[in-house]
């Protein structure tokens, strides 16, 4: 195996826990579940595949897809390198690259093996930052408590709010 492989094998071991700081918001995952916007939902990698999450699109360039607008690109590279450090250090082997679209191999074999989601809203991203020690390294001091406390504490005011959905879809079933 190639050196070029290595350089990206941390960020694809820890990609559940980086979602978290690339994902930052509730609505960073609405684009997760509509294939049209090109935004990865596996964790994958590929030459050139806009479907995984980890694209290398040029010698030396790695792309990673799972960040938002809303991301601070100062936490998010510090978990880039603090995930990218450990796949080096350790020699991790990020797996062979996707070469299909990982929209068509997901509808194709739902149950595959190997075809595990990223996490698919903000707490569930939470709760994988909170199982990596080495993603939660590079938030030191308070930063991971703080910054874990007020991005749970946006999920469960989320999760108890009411919305125009919630009354569209149920309102006539309410006895």
């Amino acid at each position: 195996m190639g050196s070029e492989r290595h350089n990206h094998s941390g960020i694809v071991a820890h990609l559940p826990a980086l979602t978290a700081l690339a994902s930052s918001t509730v609505n960073s995952y609405r684009r997760m579940w509509d294939a049209g916007l090109w935004a990865p939902f596996t964790p994958h990698w590929g030459y050139q595949n806009r479907t995984c999450a980890v694209r290398i699109s040029a010698p030396d360039r790695i792309e990673f897809r799972v960040a938002d607008a809303m991301t601070n690109p100062y936490l998010m590279a510090a978990g880039l390198l603090t995930a990218a450090d450990d796949g080096l250090r350790r020699c991790l082997d990020p797996g062979e690259p996707l070469a299909a679209s990982a929209y068509d191999v997901a509808h194709e074999s739902p149950n595959a093996q190997g075809l595990a989601r990223l996490p698919a809203n903000l707490g569930d991203a939470l709760t994988a930052l909170a199982d990596d020690p080495v993603v939660r390294s590079a938030l030191p001091g308070q930063l991971y408590t703080t910054y874990t406390c007020l991005k749970r504490d946006e999920w469960e005011r989320f999760l108890a709010t009411t919305t125009s959905w919630d009354f569209d879809t149920y309102l006539d079933y309410t006895p």
